[in-house]
Protein backbone atom coordinates (compact mmCIF):
# COMPACT_ATOMS: atom_id res chain seq x y z
CA UNK A 1 0.00 0.00 0.00
CA UNK A 2 1.84 3.07 -0.95
CA UNK A 3 0.25 5.81 2.17
CA UNK A 4 1.79 8.63 0.75
CA UNK A 5 -0.92 9.52 -1.54
CA UNK A 6 -3.66 11.65 -0.01
CA UNK A 7 -6.44 10.34 -2.60
CA UNK A 8 -9.34 9.13 0.04
CA UNK A 9 -11.78 7.38 -1.27
CA UNK A 10 -14.89 7.00 0.64
CA UNK A 11 -17.52 3.71 0.24
CA UNK A 12 -20.32 2.14 2.31
CA UNK A 13 -19.24 -0.93 4.04
CA UNK A 14 -20.86 -4.03 4.97
CA UNK A 15 -20.90 -6.88 7.34
CA UNK A 16 -18.92 -8.78 4.78
CA UNK A 17 -16.19 -5.85 5.78
CA UNK A 18 -15.83 -6.71 8.92
CA UNK A 19 -12.53 -8.64 8.84
CA UNK A 20 -10.82 -5.10 7.28
CA UNK A 21 -12.68 -2.98 10.26
CA UNK A 22 -10.81 -5.65 12.62
CA UNK A 23 -7.26 -5.06 11.10
CA UNK A 24 -7.83 -1.11 11.33
CA UNK A 25 -9.30 -1.27 14.94
CA UNK A 26 -6.89 -3.48 16.35
CA UNK A 27 -3.85 -1.69 14.58
CA UNK A 28 -5.24 2.15 15.55
CA UNK A 29 -6.93 1.34 19.35
CA UNK A 30 -4.30 0.64 21.77
CA UNK A 31 -4.85 -2.37 23.80
CA UNK A 32 -4.17 -0.50 26.70
CA UNK A 33 -7.39 1.10 27.05
CA UNK A 34 -9.50 -1.16 26.42
CA UNK A 35 -11.88 0.71 23.56
CA UNK A 36 -11.64 -1.36 20.82
CA UNK A 37 -14.73 -3.75 19.73
CA UNK A 38 -14.39 -7.26 18.92
CA UNK A 39 -15.18 -8.27 15.19
CA UNK A 40 -18.28 -10.05 16.80
CA UNK A 41 -19.74 -6.83 18.45
CA UNK A 42 -18.93 -4.88 15.20
CA UNK A 43 -20.86 -7.47 12.81
CA UNK A 44 -23.62 -7.62 15.97
CA UNK A 45 -24.40 -3.82 15.41
CA UNK A 46 -23.75 -3.88 11.61
CA UNK A 47 -27.45 -5.82 11.53
CA UNK A 48 -28.80 -3.42 13.50
CA UNK A 49 -31.49 -1.00 11.87
CA UNK A 50 -30.08 2.68 11.36
CA UNK A 51 -26.23 1.45 11.43
CA UNK A 52 -24.36 2.42 9.19
CA UNK A 53 -20.57 1.94 8.01
CA UNK A 54 -18.36 4.03 6.04
CA UNK A 55 -15.07 2.81 5.10
CA UNK A 56 -12.03 5.15 3.92
CA UNK A 57 -9.93 3.43 1.73
CA UNK A 58 -6.59 4.91 -0.29
CA UNK A 59 -5.62 2.61 -3.47
CA UNK A 60 -8.12 0.40 -2.59
CA UNK A 61 -7.19 -0.40 0.95
CA UNK A 62 -9.44 0.32 3.67
CA UNK A 63 -6.99 2.72 6.20
CA UNK A 64 -9.91 4.00 8.05
CA UNK A 65 -13.72 3.60 9.13
CA UNK A 66 -16.80 5.43 11.03
CA UNK A 67 -19.40 3.39 12.64
CA UNK A 68 -22.67 5.13 13.05
CA UNK A 69 -26.04 4.60 14.59
CA UNK A 70 -29.63 6.68 14.22
CA UNK A 71 -32.54 6.56 16.13
CA UNK A 72 -35.02 9.15 15.27
CA UNK A 73 -33.38 12.32 15.24
CA UNK A 74 -30.16 11.80 17.18
CA UNK A 75 -26.96 9.75 16.12
CA UNK A 76 -23.73 8.10 17.81
CA UNK A 77 -20.49 8.14 16.24
CA UNK A 78 -19.69 4.72 17.83
CA UNK A 79 -16.35 3.76 16.76
CA UNK A 80 -13.86 5.41 14.09
CA UNK A 81 -10.25 4.57 13.15
CA UNK A 82 -7.59 5.08 11.16
CA UNK A 83 -4.51 2.79 10.68
CA UNK A 84 -1.53 4.33 12.55
CA UNK A 85 0.31 4.27 9.44
CA UNK A 86 -2.28 6.46 7.32
CA UNK A 87 -2.92 9.06 10.12
CA UNK A 88 -2.43 12.44 9.30
CA UNK A 89 -3.78 11.91 5.78
CA UNK A 90 -7.20 13.90 6.33
CA UNK A 91 -8.45 10.26 6.45
CA UNK A 92 -10.21 10.82 9.82
CA UNK A 93 -11.37 14.35 8.54
CA UNK A 94 -13.12 13.09 5.35
CA UNK A 95 -14.57 10.12 7.56
CA UNK A 96 -16.16 13.10 9.92
CA UNK A 97 -17.31 15.37 7.13
CA UNK A 98 -18.93 12.18 5.14
CA UNK A 99 -20.41 11.19 8.80
CA UNK A 100 -22.07 14.82 9.21
CA UNK A 101 -23.54 14.66 5.89
CA UNK A 102 -24.86 11.36 6.26
CA UNK A 103 -26.38 12.56 9.45
CA UNK A 104 -27.88 15.41 7.61
CA UNK A 105 -29.26 13.53 5.09
CA UNK A 106 -31.17 11.16 7.36
CA UNK A 107 -32.62 13.91 8.92
CA UNK A 108 -30.44 13.80 12.23
CA UNK A 109 -30.30 17.15 14.28
CA UNK A 110 -27.73 15.81 17.00
CA UNK A 111 -24.57 13.51 17.28
CA UNK A 112 -23.02 12.22 20.45
CA UNK A 113 -19.62 10.43 20.60
CA UNK A 114 -17.84 9.44 23.52
CA UNK A 115 -14.08 8.92 23.69
CA UNK A 116 -11.07 8.59 26.71
CA UNK A 117 -10.68 11.34 29.03
CA UNK A 118 -7.13 12.76 27.17
CA UNK A 119 -7.21 10.84 23.98
CA UNK A 120 -5.82 12.95 20.87
CA UNK A 121 -8.96 12.54 18.74
CA UNK A 122 -10.50 15.10 21.18
CA UNK A 123 -8.60 17.40 18.61
CA UNK A 124 -10.60 16.17 15.74
CA UNK A 125 -14.37 15.86 17.50
CA UNK A 126 -13.29 19.86 18.53
CA UNK A 127 -12.61 20.88 14.68
CA UNK A 128 -15.61 19.36 13.58
CA UNK A 129 -17.49 21.04 16.19
CA UNK A 130 -18.01 18.74 18.84
CA UNK A 131 -18.26 20.44 22.64
CA UNK A 132 -17.96 18.35 25.89
CA UNK A 133 -21.00 17.46 27.15
CA UNK A 134 -20.13 14.98 30.15
CA UNK A 135 -17.86 12.67 31.92
CA UNK A 136 -18.65 8.55 32.71
CA UNK A 137 -15.84 7.94 35.36
CA UNK A 138 -14.02 4.70 35.13
CA UNK A 139 -15.79 3.77 31.67
CA UNK A 140 -13.08 2.11 30.05
CA UNK A 141 -11.45 -0.95 31.65
CA UNK A 142 -8.25 -2.69 30.08
CA UNK A 143 -7.00 -5.83 30.28
CA UNK A 144 -4.90 -4.98 33.11
CA UNK A 145 -8.03 -3.87 35.34
CA UNK A 146 -6.72 -0.48 35.24
CA UNK A 147 -9.96 2.00 34.65
CA UNK A 148 -9.91 5.34 32.44
CA UNK A 149 -12.62 7.94 32.06
CA UNK A 150 -14.60 8.73 29.24
CA UNK A 151 -16.03 12.19 27.96
CA UNK A 152 -18.98 12.98 26.48
CA UNK A 153 -19.22 14.91 23.05
CA UNK A 154 -22.56 16.37 20.95
CA UNK A 155 -22.80 18.56 18.25
CA UNK A 156 -26.40 19.59 16.13
CA UNK A 157 -26.16 19.07 12.62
Amino acid sequence: MNTRLHLVELTSGRVSDADAVDRVMQAAFEPRYGEAWTRAQCVGILTMPGVWLTLARIEGDVVGFALVRAIIDEAELLLIAVDPACRRRGVAGALMRSMLAECRGRGVRRVHLEVRANNPAVALYAAHGFVKAGERCDYYRAKSGESFDAHTYARDV
